[in-house]
């Protein structure tokens, strides 16, 4: 099991130069949980496809009704209490950090290409080139 964030799921499903490395991490580990909030971070980026015209409104539609069955029952609702208290320290965005809390309350690790995550909570998040061993 990994915790994906917003950007791993856009890589997945979003056919880009990091399709090919998503999909070697959805084949090493298919258990893939996420907050339940990667659902506006991705919403957003699908309306900013379709509002550059890389993308139909049909199209985006389609894209994430395939996300939201890829997560169907792997999505977590966390205490804003916790993931406040991880944004002391750092200056990685509430939003950010809840992916973080998700990984540490599970055990797992974040798989991420968030540069700033990766620097600040180097125990819990790993990079998505080394998790797919590029």
């Amino acid at each position: 099991m990994i915790v994906a964030d917003t950007n791993l799921i856009c890589y997945l499903l979003l056919t880009g130069e990091r399709t090919s490395e998503a999909l070697k991490a959805l084949e090493k580990d298919p258990d893939w949980v996420t907050p339940i909030l990667w659902r506006s971070g991705f919403c957003n980026v699908l309306g900013g496809c379709v509002r550059n015209k890389l993308l139909t409104g049909q199209a985006a539609q389609a894209i994430l009704e395939h996300a939201l069955l890829l997560l169907r029952g792997k999505e977590y609702c966390l205490s804003p209490k916790r993931n406040l208290e991880l944004t002391f320290d750092n200056t990685c965005s509430a939003y950010d950090c809840e992916f973080v809390a998700l990984a540490q309350d599970l055990g797992v690790k974040l798989v991420t290409v968030d540069k700033q995550i990766l620097a600040h909570f180097p125990g819990t998040a790993l990079a998505l080139d080394k998790f797919v061993g590029r």
